[in-house]
């Protein structure tokens, strides 16, 4: 995958993309705004560009607004600015799936989740397939009608997966190694609401794998009156050890946006 730069005096226009595969759409990082994280050096046994993570503690992931979507109600390709708590971008994340897909299936799609550091490279890639018989979190038996969202860091090299679990009534996620291993649960509240009529942050604990100690949170953060009430774009915050290991921030990554899918996107193209 390859971005254009344009020139110096234009810089903060951000990168320019090109396409990036036979028959694939353009991924394209919105104008504006942002500074950028100074980009680390090279770590020895931390996969390429995910040396911005050995700095974090906290994330902020905003979900960039789609006018079209909220003119006409059309779902649209999800996109995502990643921050650190002082607001400088490090990473941009951006939803590769099928119009048909997000027309007829909604918030149950199969997708694709590409991450690019401020070069525009590639440094994480998520992806979770369609699967028609996955039910309600209370109702699912296994990994057969579970939601399984494998990551990639770099592209090819699997780092671990996030994995739906059976739950009574509160969402529930293992995040898991390389090795199919639970490293980590996130278990969020029984109600996940929150809209202009009801303003909240909807809290994600995230836990040991024996559960024992939370260790962190991921939070879907309420945006506002209008955001909330005009579109499905939502913000969320990430919280754990600066000393955790690198992959499990990544997957904790990667998580958010199977979250952000399965309870704050539209359910289907008639109703928000």
């Amino acid at each position: 995958m390859e971005y254009k730069y344009q020139t110096q005096g234009d810089a903060m226009m951000g990168p320019q993309p090109t396409q990036y595969g036979s028959g694939s759409q353009p991924a394209v990082i919105p104008p504006g705004a942002s500074q950028w994280m100074v980009r680390p050096a090279a770590l020895e046994g931390v996969p390429p560009g995910l040396e911005y993570l050995t700095q974090l503690d906290q994330i902020l992931i905003h979900q960039q607004v789609e006018l079209f979507e909220a003119f006409t109600g059309i779902e649209t390709k999800n996109r995502y600015a990643i921050k650190n708590s002082l607001g400088q971008q490090c990473y941009f994340a951006y939803e590769e799936s099928d119009l048909c897909m997000r027309l007829c299936c909604g918030n149950m799609r199969g997708f694709q989740m590409h991450i690019v550091d401020n070069t525009g490279k590639e440094v994480i890639r998520a992806y979770r397939d369609f699967r028609c018989c996955v039910g309600c979190c209370w109702c699912i038996s296994g990994e057969t009608c579970a939601f399984i969202v494998p990551v990639e860091s770099p592209t090819g090299v699997p780092i671990g997966r996030i994995i739906q679990l059976c739950s009574a009534w509160k969402p529930k996620y293992a995040i898991q190694n390389e090795r199919n291993e639970t490293i980590l649960i996130i278990q969020g509240p029984c109600c996940v609401w929150s809209g202009p009529c009801c303003p909240q942050d909807v809290p994600f604990e995230i836990k040991t794998a024996d559960e024992s100690q939370t260790i962190g949170r991921l939070a879907r953060q309420y945006a506002g009156l209008a955001k909330e009430w005009f579109t499905d774009a939502t913000n969320f915050g990430i919280n754990f050890p600066m000393n955790l290991d690198v992959k499990a921030k990544a997957l904790l990554l990667s998580a958010t946006f199977l979250i952000d899918m399965m309870f704050f996107e539209k359910k289907n193209n008639d109703n928000n």
